[in-house]
């Protein structure tokens, strides 16, 4: 809770009426323009408590116009009517003007974003630009002056990021600028604050004139027009993040424009703002692009320029705001988020911006983001309000005076049953809780601290302490003293005040009777706190003290403590308390970015150990807080998660007790994640146990009350609240006696002690004691703390601890010591619930803790349980909304049972609400409703429910209204009892007409019935038909030997009735067609068939045939076969038979008639193992059979599948083998893994095209070596070989082959074992001839004569070719004499190579250079071949392309 210290100013007898005030954006420092009609005008200075500034005066015989600080240097530019502009520096007050540029009043006056330049504008149009030294003094001549010969009224300079200066300072450094090049340094001057000004701003100046036009000047002097308006500009404004220019005339048009690098501008949009126009108004921008406007209105206007949304803002009378009240002009700090707002009233309105809900989770927008706060008072009318460059300064401005408003958190203090609360600047309220009495005590300073102790009160504000004793029924003035200690403590009759480097012990007088030192590494002592007999010292280097009060001097308890270490990332110490003991210190603090620490941090003086109890988390390090159970911390760590403490107590007589307050931060993603989504309360008061023994000991967390300002202290068995004026006091606490004193504390009593509040000392520490040791699980100790204890409001209390704790077994005790028989049943019923915290909440119900027993039932998510709890407290509404939200199963039975409780209530209109939407209204309502028929009528009527209709038709048919019952049945549409009540007033015909129209079955059969007790056989079969009463119609049509309508409904009706008929017609001997048909139709085939045959009608037994099945007689099947059969149906015959099971019959039948076998008759025709239709080996020979029909039909694969179902998989593969499907080859290779099979497979692959696929050459050599045919694989790798000769010329590739080859027929078992030898001693012959032509060949690098020696030795063995064939030879020594120039010699080779191959093509084994080097060199033509030509490869007359082909290119 905070109020504002209202400062006037002291101005100097001179001034007049002040018309302009100017912050600083840095220092705290006002500016003040006033005016004497004697004098002229002034200018003053004034520091934030309204002290006039030394040096600060100007005074001149005309008025001041404007008023602007520079952004960063204590300068201020002054304007003044006469065209004068005046500089002020501080501290030393130097004055200067400008040049002599202006005649004409100031009406433009603006410095650049860094301050690098001045802009100035009279009202004849001149505008100036001066540029702006790194000393901070202003050049004399302008850098640019321009006249636009109008009055100049708005002026804005575009602001330049940091980025961008720096770019420039860097290229003018680069270019030899020493100036430039200092700037680099600044860091190395004290401040760095002279070198920041000389960044220079690149220059856009945009500047508005009275006629409405905008004009852009750079530093260049180049100007040119952006914008024409159609009216006067109001306000000229610059969004510096989204480079838009913004600007509002006197009509309130807004518009906006983007701005380019050069100043150039485009219109992005225009709208017409909603206000009073054509006067001047106040505009100022909030963050992110949010206007604000206050024009004299009731109102203020709010528009987001990003958002594209408006709305106003008005006050609150409650709040203490006037009827009619205007709001005349607005300031906006970004820093606390506040608006404030003068009224015409002399009160500041001001509105807090809150981005979240009170429970932190709903993000809030638009005007739901702003909270009126309760206004300031002052007097006058408010024309101008200032945020300080201080976010706790505002200053204002009333016309007759300025008054700078200070605000200050309110004081308070509590101890020793004893409370102080500030209620204004220079007044206090005083509560002594012992006697029950309040004072109110005023004082002549402006409160900023106050300190009690059992009989005195102490205040000071940071120049002077007061104290004050209690004599009798009134405070007295015990003494003042000067003291500039803004920490106070007091301890019987001394107080404990701060100076640097020590604590002074003062009399209440002010005497100084001792000091405390503190060494210099230790810092100055700032904060000061006493509890029982210790004192604890913390400073601004961040150590803890403790001394001990107890004897006549302060002596210390403990060394210091220093915490920079110990806590990491440390800004400075808040607060500081110890325990009673004096053995724990707690300490909360900020961050380094001046954030708050989420920790509370223990240091145990005796122990020297220090801990923290994180409420960001919920949880301290490690295990240091003790929690039974699992499930029971998660659930406190979420309720306590995402929070921060603001203040911490320890109780002054209970050493282990500890209390702090806590509010939420702000939700984030991560926090999202560690906390619960469920809802949290705002400000949550944490208590616990801390020891030696057991640590951190969480004890309780208790919302802080609703009214409640903030936790004030903890004296056990209360906590102390300060609280809004008059607020009612707590239930069970004792109202103070009547005085003028407003009451400002309450007190709220521990969860423990609830129904204890006056219990003696004895109980409260047996109670204490108790929840410690329950809250550490020792129930032994727990118990015998409380075992002498015989009060039922005792164990009440710990019952109810008992709900914090949730121990039940402790419960029951508790319970059965209170003698709560149904407390005790209902916990016992309650061990079904699986949730511990739904057993406790049955728990907490019982002993009427009913918000408790409401967050429980949340917690563990049981909102059945909760939608009960609710219905049974009566909060139906917030039944139906748990309902409604949460536990939708039971929606229907909540509205229901809260239709019954408005019922009950007399609630009729709310009831029928809850009655429709839990659906029971049909029946529900005209019970209700029985009573007033009128209404009910009403209600029937205008449902227009068809339920309604129908039950209200049926109570008039019961009271005889007949005619209404009709119209009220016709609108239910229910057409039985229209026809029903026609039929009773003997109105037939009507009734004929509804059944024919509606065809309803019902009504049909109620008319045919009453047409039959008529004889009217005709009508009543036909309207038993429109029923489809067909075993009626029927028994009426043989009954009066209808027979032909009796066919047709037989063919309508079920098998039983059309069997019926059909034994009708075969008894009567007469149409057997008919009874045929019937008998087929009612599925009774032999019987059809039977009568068929005996009848001779064929045609019906075609029919019948068809619906035949393999489920069907055997014998009837044969019999329909050999009917088809004599009829030449052979393919519906084959079917019957298959049908029937006869296999072989149809089979021979397929194939005497040369019927096609189809897959599908194949599958029909194949029984499966397990059936037993056929013995296995008859089953192997029908599909042999189907498998050799199959291959005469050509259907190979097919005949595949039959064979290989069959078992013979070498008759498998041979039909695959004539389908020639070469994948399917392969895989059926694979899977069979029989010898013959591969063997087979690889023949097949061998006469395909293996040379261009590798994949079957693979596959072949796999085959025949999976089928052991090893003789077979030589003689296909000798056929490699001899491709790779013939094709490729690859004589090694060759070699390799006819290597495998030689193994594998080595390895062969063969019967003819000569055979064998013969062949092996062939293939090694092959070999051997064709490493000697490979060795020729490779030895023809090194040693080309020994090369051509064996070629020509090669040319001598009889059976060279085709192992080597004899144009390579002949070819390579061709090639031989021809690079050796013998072109005579390789021409007699030539010649000689064609006599022994004739029909050979040269051009294949020599190269055409070798040839054409031969004819160049002996005169002689080779003829070149067009085509084809012969090849020699053993002796066949096979032709080759001419082309060559690489001879050493792979197959």
């Amino acid at each position: 809770m905070a109020v504002y210290f209202d400062h006037r100013i002291e101005s100097p007898d001179s001034a007049g009426s002040p018309i302009r005030i100017a912050w600083h954006s840095t220092y705290p420092v006002l500016a003040v323009s006033s005016v004497n009609p004697g004098n002229g005008g002034s200018v003053d200075l004034y520091l934030q408590q309204g002290e006039h500034v030394d040096h600060g005066h100007i005074e001149r015989p005309f008025q001041p116009s404007l008023l602007r600080w520079h952004p960063s240097r204590q300068t201020l530019a002054v304007g003044w009517e006469t065209g004068e502009v005046l500089l002020q520096s501080q501290p030393n007050g130097d004055v200067s003007s400008l040049a002599g540029v202006h005649r004409s009043c100031i009406t433009v006056l603006e410095w650049s974003s860094n301050g690098g330049y001045l802009v100035s504008g009279d009202k004849m149009g001149v505008l100036v630009v001066w540029k702006v030294d790194s000393r901070g003094r202003i050049q004399e001549a302008p850098v640019v002056k321009h006249d636009y010969k109008m009055h100049l009224t708005h002026c804005v300079i575009r602001p330049v990021l940091p980025g961008e200066d720096l770019v420039k300072l860097a290229r003018a450094a680069v270019s030899g600028d020493e100036n430039a090049l200092d700037m680099f340094n600044w860091k190395k001057t004290s401040k760095g604050g002279q070198n920041k000004t000389a960044l220079q701003d690149t220059l856009t100046v945009f500047a508005s004139t009275d006629d409405g036009s905008v004009h852009s000047l750079d530093e260049k002097g180049k100007s040119f027009a952006v914008v024409k308006s159609d009216s006067p500009i109001q306000k000229l404004l610059y969004l510096a993040g989204r480079e838009v220019l913004v600007l509002i005339t006197r009509t309130l048009l807004l518009s906006q424009y983007s701005v380019g690098p050069g100043g150039e501008t485009q219109e992005l949009m225009k709208v017409k703002l909603s206000g009073k126009g054509g006067q001047t108004s106040d505009i100022t921008w909030a963050e992110k692009g949010l206007l604000i406007m206050a024009s004299g209105e009731m109102v203020i206007r709010l528009w987001d320029l990003e958002r594209d949304e408006n709305y106003v803002l008005s006050l609150d009378e409650n709040l203490g705001f006037e009827v009619g009240e205007t709001l005349n002009c607005v300031s906006y700090c970004s820093a606390k988020g506040i608006l404030a707002a003068g009224t015409s009233r002399g009160r500041i309105a001001m509105w807090r911006k809150v981005g979240f809900s009170s429970h932190g989770i709903q993000k809030l927008e638009g005007k739901g983001q702003w909270v009126l706060q309760t206004p300031v008072e002052t007097e006058g009318n408010i024309i101008q309000l200032k945020w300080g460059s201080n976010a706790n300064l505002l200053a204002v401005n009333t016309v007759s005076a300025v008054l700078i408003l200070c605000e200050h958190v309110m004081s308070a203090h509590l101890s020793q049953q004893v409370a102080a609360v500030q209620l204004a600047p220079n007044q206090l309220s005083l509560s002594f809780f012992s006697t029950g009495t309040r004072h109110s005590l005023r004082t002549d300073m402006h409160i900023k601290g106050v300190c009690v102790s059992k009989d005195t009160v102490a205040v000071w504000n940071g120049k002077q302490i007061t104290v004050y004793e209690l004599s009798g029924p009134t405070l007295r003035h015990a003494g003042s003293f000067p003291c500039d200690s803004l920490a106070v403590a007091m301890h019987e009759e001394n107080i404990y005040t701060v100076e640097p480097s020590r604590v002074q012990v003062r009399t209440l007088q002010g005497t100084v009777k001792q000091l405390l030192p503190f060494a210099e590494v230790e810092g100055n002592p700032q904060l000061l706190s006493v509890c029982g007999n210790f004192l604890v010292v913390g400073t601004d280097a961040a150590y803890i003290k403790v001394f001990d009060l107890s004897r006549r001097e302060a002596k210390p308890h403990c060394g210091s403590k220093s915490l920079t270490d110990l806590i990491p990332g440390l800004g400075c110490i808040t607060s500081v308390k110890c325990n009673a003991s004096g053995t724990q210190v707690s300490v909360l603090a900020t961050r380094a970015d001046g954030s708050p620490d989420s920790r509370v941090y223990f240091y145990d003086v005796e122990m020297d150990t220090f801990t923290y109890f994180d409420f960001f988390t919920g949880r301290p390090p490690s295990e240091s807080l003790q929690v039974e159970e699992s499930e029971r911390g998660r659930l406190q760590a979420s309720e306590l998660c995402g929070r921060f403490p603001v203040s911490q107590f320890w109780d002054e007589s209970e050493q282990r007790l500890f209390v702090c307050e806590t509010l939420l931060t702000m939700p984030s993603l991560s926090q999202a994640e560690n906390c619960d989504s469920g809802e949290q309360e705002d400000a949550l008061v944490v208590s616990f146990f801390s020891t030696q023994e057991y640590g951190l000991l969480l004890h309780d967390s208790y919302p802080r009350p609703a009214g409640m300002e903030a936790l004030l202290a903890l004296d056990v068995p209360f906590y102390y609240f300060t609280c809004k004026p008059g607020k009612k006091v707590a239930e069970g606490e004792e109202a103070p006696a009547p005085s003028s004193a407003p009451e400002m504390v309450s007190r709220r009593p521990m969860r423990d002690f609830v129904g204890l509040e006056d219990c003696d000392k004895s109980t409260r520490e047996a109670m204490l004691n108790f929840s410690f040791y329950l809250t550490i699980g020792d129930m032994d100790e727990a118990f015998k703390s409380i075992k002498l204890i015989k009060s039922e409001a005792v164990w009440e209390s710990m019952a109810r601890m008992c709900v914090k704790t949730k121990r039940l077994d402790v419960a029951r005790v508790c319970l059965g010591n209170m003698g709560h028989a149904r407390g005790a049943r209902a916990l016992r019923e309650a061990e079904a619930e699986p949730e511990v915290d739904a057993r406790v909440a049955v728990l907490a119900t019982q002993l009427g803790m009913l918000d408790d027993a409401e967050r429980l039932y949340k917690s563990c998510h049981r909102y059945d349980l909760l939608n009960k709890f609710y219905q049974a407290a009566g909060q139906w509404q917030k039944a139906v909304e748990t309902a409604e939200s949460h536990d939708r199963v039971h929606l229907r039975a909540t509205y229901y049972s809260y239709a019954k409780h408005l019922e009950a209530m007399g609630d009729r209109n709310l009831a029928v609400l809850y009655y429709e939407k839990s659906d029971t209204y049909r029946f529900e309502i005209p019970r209700m409703l029985l009573e007033d028929l009128p209404a009910l009528e009403l209600y029937v009527s205008k449902m227009k429910d068809k339920s309604l209709y129908k039950w209200w038709a049926q109570y008039l048919e019961s009271q005889s209204k007949m005619e209404a019952a009709l119209k009220y049945y016709e609108f239910a549409q229910d057409y039985l009892s229209l026809v029903r009540v026609h039929c009773y007033l003997s109105n037939i015909p009507k009734a004929a007409e509804i059944a024919n129209e509606t065809g309803n079955r019902a009504a049909s059969y109620h008319l045919a019935r009453q047409y039959e007790s008529q004889n009217e056989i005709k009508q009543s079969i036909h309207f038993y038909t429109r029923a489809q009463a067909y075993n009626n119609a029927i028994r009426l049509c043989k009954e009066n030997e209808l027979d032909d309508q009796l066919m047709n409904l037989a063919l309508l009706s079920n098998p039983e009735d059309m069997m019926e008929a059909a034994c009708y017609y075969e008894d009567k001997g007469v149409h057997m067609d008919r009874a045929v048909m019937l008998y087929h139709k009612a599925g009774h085939f032999s019987k059809a068939l039977e009568l068929a045959f005996a009848t001779q009608q064929f045609a019906a037994l075609q029919l019948i045939a068809e619906d035949l099945n393999e489920n069907s007689d055997p014998a009837l099947l044969a019999r329909c076969s050999d009917f088809f059969i004599e009829h030449g149906q052979y393919v519906k015959a084959v079917e019957l038979l298959v049908a029937a099971k006869k296999y072989q019959e149809a089979l021979q039948l397929c194939v005497d008639h040369s019927l096609t076998i189809t897959e599908d008759l194949a599958e029909q025709m194949t029984a499966s193992r397990d059936s037993g239709d056929l013995p296995e080996a008859t089953r192997r020979q029908v599909l042999e059979q189907i498998a050799d029909s199959c291959m005469r039909q050509g259907n190979y694969h097919l005949a595949t599948k039959k064979y290989t179902q069959a078992g013979n998989k070498l008759k498998a593969m041979r039909a695959l083998l004539k389908s020639g499907d070469t994948e399917k080859i392969v895989f059926f290779a694979g899977v069979s893994r029989q010898k013959e099979i591969y063997i087979m497979a690889a023949n097949y692959l061998q006469s395909l095209d293996w040379r261009k696929d590798p994949e079957i050459m693979k596959n072949i050599i796999s085959f025949y070596t999976k089928g052991r045919a090893l003789d077979l694989l030589a003689g296909f790798y000798d056929a490699c070989a001899q491709v790779e000769i013939d094709e490729y010329q690859n004589y090694e590739k060759a070699l390799g082959a006819l290597t495998e080859a030689y193994k594998c027929l080595a390895k062969a078992k063969v019967r003819n074992v000569q055979e064998q030898e013969s062949k092996l001693a062939e293939l090694q012959q092959k070999l051997t001839l064709v490493k000697k032509f490979i060795q020729a060949r490779r030895l023809y690098e090194e040693d080309p004569k020994e090369a051509v020696r064996l070629c020509e030795a090669l040319l001598e063995e009889p059976d060279l070719d085709p192992a080597v064939r004899v144009g390579d030879v002949y070819g390579l020594l061709v090639e031989h004499h021809c690079h050796q120039g013998s072109f005579q010699v390789a021409l007699r080779t030539l010649e000689e190579m064609q006599r022994r191959l004739p029909a050979i093509n040269v051009g294949y084994y020599v190269s055409h250079q070798s040839l054409d080097a031969m004819q160049r060199a002996m005169g002689v033509t080779f003829g070149r071949a067009g085509g084809r030509s012969r090849r020699d490869s053993g002796g066949e007359d096979d032709e080759v392309e001419e082309e060559m082909v690489d001879p050493h290119q792979g197959p």
